[in-house]
């Protein structure tokens, strides 16, 4: 059993043999995932140890000390964050060694095709079709939407229907998308901030080796649930230092700008200051949790009051601020490689902060989530649960 100490000289050997100073950054990266230092908590061999979870920011506070490189994770968090722990849990060892390495270095971004015009918040429903031809491979045909990142990944994960003759959640295959492949297009969607960090994504006979399954075929809404809860986890259960994240510049204008005080506005503050940290240490809690088992339906309550608090809390500061509040630094069309919530200014924190509540699952579809799984209350009637997916009414 890999211990602390352990870790620790493990983590300064690999600082000995890869000075930071002088190693190029891919390189560094690439040796600390053979090291078995990027997530302590994977097998040998894929970048872990098979340590406990909790071990990881032992090895984390070394680097950063050491002043070396990380992956830039925000820029790949949909592959860190999703794509990662299904291909760990369905993926062959073949997919595994061939996928996880460089998703973790960030030499392959990866993106999530799953919410359709359709089919976002009833995302069982979903239409696009993968029909097996005499190859084997499949040929998949329809339309994907939000789909963040997409101008920029290498790979997506993919569910598509492959059996029309069964219930909605039955039918579904999971696969592994190229996104360089013939058939492939992706076309930018313009958001209220004036970015498309989202795209629509289009498919057009597009060849998916049946090497590229994960799982079995029909059981991709399972291997979709340990997307999707990974996916809630990673939004709402991020890893914030004390006022950090949302309320750290509304708490910074407040002490820099006495003249902005209200007794109303202080008040709010202090209630959303308080609600911060209450998240916060939730979500610390929720990480202990995950050290000893896989993510579950906890992660829908940590997204949905990270959603609530963002919107409050970027609200206050626009309102702090007053007129200066309503300004917007660009609203030019661009492609961001990342969403930079502290790095931009109130406007667009405001602005970004109402897709909260509808990226990851919307809040109607997480309250009942939390409502079923956590709270144990009865389930909504559905009436489409047992009719085959070609007979439901669209």
């Amino acid at each position: 059993m890999t211990d602390a100490a352990e870790l620790r000289e493990r983590t300064r050997s690999l600082l000995a043999a890869h000075p930071p100073a002088g190693t190029d950054r891919l390189d560094f990266l690439r040796a600390q995932f053979d090291a078995g230092l990027a997530w302590v908590h994977y097998p040998e061999g894929l970048g872990g140890l098979g340590a406990s979870r909790s071990l990881q920011p032992i090895v984390d506070a070394e680097l950063q000390g050491a002043g070396a490189p990380d992956n830039d994770p925000r820029r790949n968090g949909i592959g860190l964050g999703m794509a990662a722990p299904t291909i760990l849990r369905y993926g062959t060892e073949g997919q595994q060694r061939r996928y996880l390495r460089p998703l973790w270095t960030g030499e392959e971004v990866w993106c999530q095709l799953f919410s359709e015009p359709g089919a976002g918040s009833d995302l069982a429903a979903l239409g696009t079709r993968a029909v097996r031809d005499e190859s084997g491979d499949w040929i998949v045909n329809g339309q994907k939407v939000w789909t963040s990142g997409a101008h920029l990944a290498r790979w997506a994960i993919l569910i598509a229907r492959t059996d029309p003759d069964l219930p909605k959640h039955q039918g579904i295959t999971y696969f592994i998308c190229d996104m360089t492949a013939p058939g492939v297009e992706v076309r930018p969607l313009r958001q209220i901030t004036g970015e498309a960090e989202f795209n629509e994504v289009f498919l057009t006979d597009v060849r998916i080796p049946d090497a590229r399954r994960l799982g079995e075929i029909g059981d991709g809404w399972r291997v979709a649930q340990t997307t999707l809860m990974n996916e809630r986890v990673s939004i709402g259960g991020m890893r914030i230092p004390r006022e950090g994240g949302m309320i750290n510049p509304v708490v910074r204008t407040w002490r820099e700008r006495p003249e902005l005080r209200t007794p109303d506005l202080h008040q709010r503050l202090l209630t959303l200051w308080v609600e911060a940290e209450v998240v916060r240490l939730t979500g610390e809690r929720l990480r202990q949790q995950l050290a000893v088992g896989q993510p579950g339906p906890e992660g829908s309550g940590m997204k949905l009051a990270f959603a609530r608090l963002n919107q409050e809390i970027s609200g206050l500061e626009v309102e702090l601020r007053g007129e200066e509040g309503l300004f917007y630094d660009d609203w030019t069309l661009r492609r961001p490689e990342l969403v930079d919530f502290t790095g931009r200014d109130a406007g667009y924190r405001y602005l970004r902060a109402k897709g909260n509540s509808i990226e990851g699952g919307t809040n109607e579809v997480l309250l009942n989530i939390v409502a079923e799984r956590v709270l144990g209350l009865p389930a909504e009637p559905r009436t489409d649960k047992d009719v085959a997916w070609k007979d439901l009414s669209r």
